[in-house]
């Protein structure tokens, strides 16, 4: 267990320390508050110093707004390749995150924000963090995602495909870009799970909230069984699934990739990106060494009822990144014994595919979403 330790008030202190994305607990840390400027809390953060607040919980938020500007003064470094361009975006973004992430907050034993004008974080900090048990020290930044998070959780995303809202938990990658849920609404089903007089199967892969599982089932699917790594995406899943009154065609399994079972259809939407998480919530987005695509090509086999297939839902992003090549995913799957019978693009919606200001602009704007359907050999 981290902790933390500073002075106030000529007394020592100190506290437990949490923090999501697993940076380590600060070396040195002082008091805070409604005198401090943002340049001398800019210079303090840069310099490793993390600032613990003790005034005006609205004051903080602007201070770290103020922090950020700062920080955005430098313009965005451009690489010499799209890869090196990614990198150099990754690095300016992860030292933007550890500067901000020295303006800190201190949770009491019941998860209740001491400062003044401070909202009542209680219910989200403890879907996030479980029952609460002594004082934590978390970052504001990280406090604000947790708050963030619980909004999402409450409202729920709504998901045009089913008609229905999703509802996302902290740190499980919400169902924001609908383009890869509509391909897997739309394709048609394989003939194995059409033509057939028994249960029909399914398996959705790294479920994360459920939502393409529940897709599935809507469309027919007699069994569904999701599953993922995630004890926290394990928690999302079943809740939605309870909501939207499925229990009875949808199982949530894990933590693991592959349950011990085959199905008619094996759908699997990986992150998209072969670079290293650095938070929960990353890993949504982030998967290093392309480990879970190339996990899920070599067992598809061993999981397919004959005349199966797997549906992988794949961005080219990585490609235009110069992180992935076609050749090399094209190479993956026939090293699987598998091979592609049809491939169902569609363009992203998203906002950053129109942001010109983006510096991964052009690699986004030409970015497509496809649908790959693979059988075995």
């Amino acid at each position: 267990m981290s902790t933390i330790r500073w002075t106030e008030t000529n007394t020592p202190r100190s506290a437990r320390w949490h923090s999501e994305s697993a940076t380590p607990p600060p070396r040195r840390v002082i008091g805070a508050d409604d005198r401090m400027k943002a340049d001398t809390a800019h210079r303090l953060a840069c310099e490793g110093t993390a600032l613990l607040w003790r005034g005006d919980f609205q004051n903080a938020r602007q201070l770290l707004h103020a922090m950020g500007r700062r920080i955005d003064r430098k313009p965005p470094q451009q690489g010499d390749s799209p890869a090196e361009s990614f990198h150099l975006h990754r690095r300016a973004r992860g030292h933007r995150a550890r500067v901000l992430g020295r303006l800190l907050v201190l949770l009491d034993e019941d998860h209740c924000l001491d400062l003044r004008r401070a909202p009542d974080v209680r219910q989200a900090c403890a879907e996030a963090y479980g029952p609460p048990s002594e004082p934590m020290a978390v970052s504001l930044t990280e406090l604000l995602g947790v708050v963030g998070a619980h909004q999402w959780r409450k409202k729920g995303v709504e998901v045009p495909a089913l008609g229905a809202r999703i509802h996302p938990h902290y740190g499980v990658f919400s169902p924001v870009r609908g383009e890869y849920v509509d391909l897997v609404a739309q394709t048609p089903l394989p003939a194995s799970a059409v033509r057939r007089a028994g249960r029909r199967t399914a398996l959705d892969l790294g479920t994360g909230t459920g939502v393409l599982a529940v897709v599935l089932a809507r469309r027919g699917l007699d069994h569904v069984v999701a599953t993922d790594i995630s004890p926290r995406a394990l928690a999302c899943a079943r809740e939605n699934v309870r909501r939207l009154h499925l229990t009875g065609h949808i199982d949530v399994m894990g933590p693991g990739l592959f349950p011990d079972t085959r199905a008619h259809l094996v759908v699997c939407n990986p992150p998209w990106i072969p670079a290293r998480p650095t938070s929960a919530v990353e890993q949504g987005v982030y998967d290093s060494g392309s480990s879970m695509l190339r996990s899920f090509l070599d067992g598809l086999t061993a999981h397919l009822e004959p005349g199966g297939e797997g549906w992988l839902i794949l961005s080219d992003l990585a490609e235009h990144l110069g992180l992935r090549t076609r050749s090399e995913l094209l190479a993956d799957i026939e090293a699987a014994s598998l091979h592609v019978v049809d491939r169902i693009d569609t363009r992203p919606r998203h906002p950053q595919a129109r942001d010109t200001a983006d510096p991964l602009h052009a690699a986004r704007a030409a970015e497509v979403t496809s649908l790959w359907r693979l059988v075995s050999d």
